[in-house]
């Protein structure tokens, strides 16, 4: 896998297995989507199916592109899928699959399950990725971490974990009142230290690594929030040095490919 995106100018996750390659959300350009897969020695060519969580731009931006130019599968649920195309986004009918919340399908080898989260689009969800008892689970764009969303992620030998806003930082900072309200808010984004503090409820023995996605550009910096997260970690006897890697991640350098 590799986190080729993050952050809230675009998001873009690659995974890999011996039968196909899947992104989850395409929220960059189909240009800088092909550009940012090149530095990991992948193009679209090499996708074969394409998850979306829901309709803010910053995850399908290079849809409408992408469905033009590449015959690849794409899944949404239903209600996504009418917000996208009120975005004047139609996607041919033989590439637009309906993945709705709490299904699970296999996919290219992978048992791949949806399920919601708490966030300001229509019906927006997230999906967990396993196989051969290898589990990647991606979770962003949510206001909180419920027990049912912990128990679906629960296990997971790699999160993509949200890690959106330093509080102080956003209380402070030049957004309007109103927008800040709505950061903090059910539907929102989680903080590192509300992001630390779930992540100590899903942590196993079976996790290896943590990437923390969807910083803000304003309100965070990937050193405060590595470091938030750790310190609320490592109160929990979670060994952040030697049992489990917190990585960052950038709004436009992807990740190095992790095999699992």
């Amino acid at each position: 896998m590799s986190v080729l995106a993050s952050g809230s100018t675009g998001n873009s996750t690659f995974i890999e297995t011996e039968k196909g390659s899947v992104l989850v959300d395409v929220g960059l350009s189909c240009k800088k989507t092909d550009e940012t897969l090149n530095q990991i020695g992948k193009s679209l060519q090499d996708i074969n199916a394409i998850f979306i969580t829901h309709e803010h731009v910053d995850h399908i931006k290079g849809l409408k592109v992408i469905a033009k130019k590449y015959d690849i599968p794409i899944y949404a649920n239903e209600k996504t899928w009418n917000a996208i195309e009120r975005k004047d986004i139609i996607i041919n009918t033989d590439q637009k699959f309906h993945f709705n919340p709490l299904e699970e399908k296999e996919i290219l080898g992978l048992n791949v399950q949806s399920f919601n989260v708490s966030h300001d689009a229509i019906d927006p969800q997230f999906y967990t990725f396993t196989k051969d008892s290898k589990k990647i689970s991606l979770i962003t764009d949510t206001g909180y971490v419920s027990d049912t969303m912990k128990g679906i992620i629960k296990e997971s030998d790699v999160f993509l974990f949200e890690s959106n806003h330093d509080v102080d930082m956003l209380r402070m900072g030049r957004y309007p009142w109103n927008t800040k309200q709505r950061i903090l808010s059910d539907v929102g984004h989680v903080s590192n230290e509300d992001a630390a503090h779930a992540m100590k409820d899903v942590i196993t023995g079976n996790t290896k690594r943590i990437y923390l996605g969807h910083l803000s550009l304003d309100n965070n910096i990937k050193e405060l929030a590595r470091m938030s997260v750790e310190q609320i970690l490592n109160q929990y006897d979670i060994d952040t040095h030697n049992d489990i890697m917190i990585c960052d991640t950038d709004k436009a350098v992807p990740t190095e490919i992790y095999q699992l």
